[in-house]
């Protein structure tokens, strides 16, 4: 018993183990000085494609906090709330951001989104329609949700018909689906 206490004995003494370093008084890391972490918005970004909306919002308001309230920030912000269900979080959110840049595409579409689910069907219409115009119609997933909206303009039975979805966007490569029941 006495061998196997001595043997664990220099695991204990200075400049043994895992923390042998004693120049910095903090806490070891795996980021090395001098290097950045990963951006905020890089970080929700990736979590909202892997469905975490929850941890995608805790990085955005990280983003937040780094870079400020920036357009891009405001956006994701809104469109992880939206994807939490906080509607009304959404829509104040995302019409700040249309607000603070009045030519930010994601914005205005996911803000259209928001309204539509919210049964604003006219206005949703209107800011797709804003949506579509700044994009010049290179979006095919604007293109899609202005369709939708108008279609239910028209008829407003029109959802008990389709099986259509609405997407959001975001700047950069890559988009999010919001599976909609409108």
């Amino acid at each position: 018993m006495g061998a196997l206490a001595l043997g664990a004995l220099p695991a204990c003494t200075p400049g043994a183990g895992p923390f042998s370093k004693t120049d910095s008084p903090y806490a070891p890391t795996d980021v090395k000085r001098g290097e950045e972490a990963v951006d905020g918005l890089t970080v929700g970004h990736r979590l909202t494609a892997a469905g975490e909306h929850e941890l995608a919002l805790k990085a955005y308001l990280r983003a937040a906090s780094e870079q400020g309230i920036t357009v891009d920030v405001l956006s994701a912000i809104g469109s992880a709330n939206l994807q939490l269900g906080r509607l009304g979080q959404a829509e104040r959110i995302l019409r700040q951001a249309t607000e603070k840049d009045g030519t930010f595409v994601p914005a205005w579409n996911n803000l259209g989104v928001v309204l539509m689910e919210t049964g604003q069907t006219g206005e949703a219409a209107r800011v797709f329609q804003i949506a579509f115009g700044l994009d010049r119609g290179q979006s095919a997933q604007i293109r899609d949700n202005l369709r939708l909206a108008l279609a239910k303009m028209e008829n407003p039975d029109y959802d008990q018909d389709h099986n259509d979805t609405f997407a959001l966007v975001r700047r950069g490569t890559g988009d999010y689906l919001l599976l909609s029941q409108i």
